[in-house]
């Protein structure tokens, strides 16, 4: 259930709303925006009559949201969600606003050298966070894992003297504290988009969430996924589109680009893109980074290793500095076109 509050309603009246659908059993979410306050109301919204709602004063309109996901829904934050962070000497950055954010690094932590060469090329070349696993989940128990703690050491260090937000991702629950302590912004992998305990646990706390896609996942159990967060009160989740398994073989994944406006108008939560991972292969990546800042994605996720040929994951799919910086300038004349800026 949706109740968007008259422009101007008092506070008075906005908590009437809200005890009402307390007493019907509503678990109650607020949405304070620019003009309207919105009331997501999670609960036996088929037996209830909108117009209870409608007749209320300072009530403008009653919508019964019938899509499974409720909090993610376009209908709930209609101007869109911004997610903003903050962090000394790093400054300020908004996921979801006219900006394309670029999170840029190496699929993962192998040694401070190769983190600090990365983050210095990349902050220079205009990315605003240094992404880059300590954890990696692999498809072989005999592949590396990451170093843990000890590259979230160092991926901290070398964000914080180029001046850059960390996202790292977060594979278990019982790692939530020890990624929070590093970084500014949790990420989920696609391989985790349904590890509800997980999502649980995020939903609990307040940081931004990064959730990727699953590779066989539609739009809907994405949404859904990010339903489990916001339903735990914390509603700064970002999509992101990595691509899904198709039966294409020339290619990683099929890169899903039409799931970046799909995303828009089902959903007020920013979408952004991966085209590392989706693709596989480096040759591929900026072509379809240049694709989803067309089709309106809010950020991008880009695998950059200082020698990618010696990489020990994900080598193929990662972009040299120098390849790096020349798809940072040929974005830098994309985004104008519709609308954004890099």
């Amino acid at each position: 259930m949706i109740v968007v509050m008259e422009q101007g309603a008092t506070e008075e009246q906005i908590q009437n709303v809200i005890t009402k659908l307390v007493n019907l059993e509503f678990s109650v979410h607020r949405s304070t925006g620019v003009v309207h306050t919105v009331l997501g109301g999670v609960g036996p919204a088929e037996v209830v009559d909108p117009e209870e709602f409608r007749v209320m004063d300072g009530v403008k309109e009653c919508l019964r949201v019938m899509s499974p996901y409720k909090l993610a829904s376009r209908r709930f934050r209609p101007e869109g969600t911004v997610v903003k962070l903050e962090r000394a000497g790093a400054g300020t950055v908004e996921i979801g606003g006219q900006r394309v954010v670029v999170m840029a690094g190496p699929p993962s932590v192998e040694s401070e050298d190769q983190v600090r060469r990365t983050a210095e090329a990349v902050a220079k070349a205009g990315a605003r966070f240094l992404r880059a696993g300590a954890f990696r989940p692999r498809n072989s128990p005999y592949q590396f894992q990451g170093l843990g703690e000890a590259g979230l050491q160092l991926v901290r260090q070398a964000a914080d003297e180029f001046g850059l937000f960390v996202c790292s991702e977060v594979i278990d629950l019982s790692q939530l504290g020890l990624v929070d302590a590093y970084s500014d912004m949790f990420m989920v992998g696609s391989r985790h988009m349904q590890n509800y305990v997980l999502l649980r646990g995020l939903g609990e706390v307040r940081k931004p969430v990064l959730l990727k896609r699953g590779v066989a996942s539609t739009m809907e159990e994405l949404l859904l996924s990010a339903e489990y967060i916001l339903l735990g009160g914390n509603y700064e989740v970002v999509l992101c589109e990595r691509g899904i398994r198709t039966f294409e073989a020339d290619t990683r994944s099929t890169m899903d680009i039409s799931a970046i406006p799909v995303a828009h108008k089902l959903s007020h939560l920013p979408i952004m893109a991966d085209p590392s991972h989706a693709t596989g292969r480096r040759d591929k990546v900026t072509p379809m980074a240049r694709a989803s800042v067309a089709a309106g994605a809010d950020g991008l996720l880009i695998d950059v290793h200082p020698d990618p040929d010696a990489a020990l994951v994900d080598g193929a799919q990662s972009l040299s500095p120098e390849q790096f910086a020349e798809l940072m300038g040929q974005l830098h004349n994309i985004a104008p076109a519709v609308g954004r800026t890099i």
